[in-house]
């Protein structure tokens, strides 16, 4: 698959970058290889395989559930600008 200019432009603006004029053939080329690595992966014949949860057939070492920090709910509460019965106030942003 090939990009063309207009292509790249309009990919940037949906991603909201800025580039420049003279990068655009360099990202088309670029982007033409990404999506052509793509669509040969896509190709590949994946029928006979079985899908796996993990690549390691191996279990997750679980860390134990301790508390690991002091409760400092006091302190942080007495900075911010409301509190109120151990909540913070915020403004009310939907009406």
């Amino acid at each position: 698959m090939s990009l063309q200019k207009e292509d790249v432009e309009k990919i940037a603006h949906l991603a909201r970058l800025g580039i420049d004029e003279g990068d655009i053939p360099g990202y088309a080329h670029e982007l033409s290889r990404i999506l052509d690595l793509v669509a040969q992966l896509a190709a590949a014949d994946t029928e006979e395989v079985t899908p796996m949860a993990h690549p390691l057939d191996m279990p997750q070492r679980l860390r134990e559930d301790v508390v690991t920090e002091e409760n400092q709910r006091e302190r942080f509460q007495a900075i911010a600008p409301q509190v109120e019965n151990g909540l913070y106030l915020v403004p009310k942003v939907i009406e």
